[in-house]
């Protein structure tokens, strides 16, 4: 079943979804099992998984020259996309990234997820490699989200790469896409970023997940400039919490957002490990009742592997 299928069925009510990593290269499925079968009774109708392309490092070899490796690359996310869906028979959502695909990869992914029965997916830029000081596109793959909402709305309508294909088999994608509360940080200020969020509802995108925020305020007055822009379609909030002191530092810096004076307070103020965690998932849990209670449509919770915290949350909350 589709995305949007599930929140027009809740008729209001507010859904619960997980997203989880692939492991690295070498890891095992069990890895992601491990993470989701404490979350399970929770009856998430879809699971989100991620893809994280590559990353570059530079290692002097004997000769003295310094060869170019690729590392953390986190391959499986379509089979564990299957394999989520045979174990727990829920329906899966892979994310499809620009970074690292060509074109023609991206085509081959989504025939594959059409031959698997997997009809929704996230289509999200992603980020710049570590040493990068900018995103730079595959050869021949793209540059902006909106081009892969383009490519998949093509093959949605039986139009694929080569025109040679005629009466392609026609996709019926259901296509998430990234939102900004406090705005992407590429761009110049939150009108310009709204401007680029109608675009790609515009092109073809079905609903709208968050980046993480901290101030359901940021959210809710997201949700309204959307609205004032002309952008109807479902938007998710995106959960984490902050448990961790060193996330003081992290998340503003790697995410490019905002904590809040009093959510900072509480973890500096924190006697210990245990408080502290305890501080930042009763934070999450004032947040998700606030956003169930105004009615959103689902809450997204980015595990990040930490399902025990999750579930924490999940059980106050739902």
């Amino acid at each position: 079943m589709k995305v949007t299928e599930y929140f027009e069925k809740a008729k209001g009510q507010t859904l619960i979804s997980f997203e989880v990593l692939p492991p690295l290269k070498g890891g095992s499925m069990q890895a992601i099992f491990d993470t989701l079968d404490p979350l399970m009774e929770f009856k998430p109708p879809f699971i989100d998984v991620t893809y994280h392309r590559e990353e570059f490092i530079y290692k002097k070899r004997a000769s003295g020259y310094y060869e170019k490796v690729a590392i953390r690359k986190r391959p499986g996310t379509v089979g564990i996309c299957a394999a989520i869906m045979h174990r727990y028979g829920v329906d899966a959502v892979p994310h499809l990234i620009c970074g690292g695909f060509t074109r023609e990869d991206t085509e081959n992914a989504l025939i594959d997820l059409n031959f698997l029965n997997i009809n929704n997916v996230l289509a999200i830029r992603g980020d710049a490699r570590m040493f990068d000081g900018k995103f730079v596109p595959e050869e021949d793959g793209h540059t902006y989200a909106i081009d892969l909402v383009k490519q998949v709305v093509d093959m949605n309508k039986g139009k694929y790469l080569h025109e040679d294909i005629e009466n392609g088999l026609r996709t019926d994608f259901c296509i998430g896409v990234a939102g900004y509360p406090e705005k992407h940080f590429e761009s110049p200020n939150m009108d310009f970023d709204l401007q680029q969020t109608r675009a790609k509802i515009d092109a073809g995108a079905d609903y709208i997940v968050t980046q993480m925020f901290f101030d359901n305020k940021k959210y809710f007055d997201f949700v309204d400039r959307c609205r004032a822009a002309g952008i109807t379609v479902p938007i998710v909030p995106g959960l984490k919490p902050l448990t961790k002191l060193y996330q003081l530092n992290s998340i503003p810096r790697i995410f490019h957002i905002d904590l809040p004076d009093e959510l900072v307070r509480a973890v500096q103020s924190a006697k210990n490990t245990e408080t502290r965690t305890q501080a930042g998932i009763e934070w999450c849990i004032q947040q998700s009742r606030e956003l169930k209670k105004a009615g959103a449509p689902c809450l997204h919770y980015y595990t990040m592997g930490d399902s025990e915290t999750i579930r924490k949350i999940a059980e106050a909350v739902y």
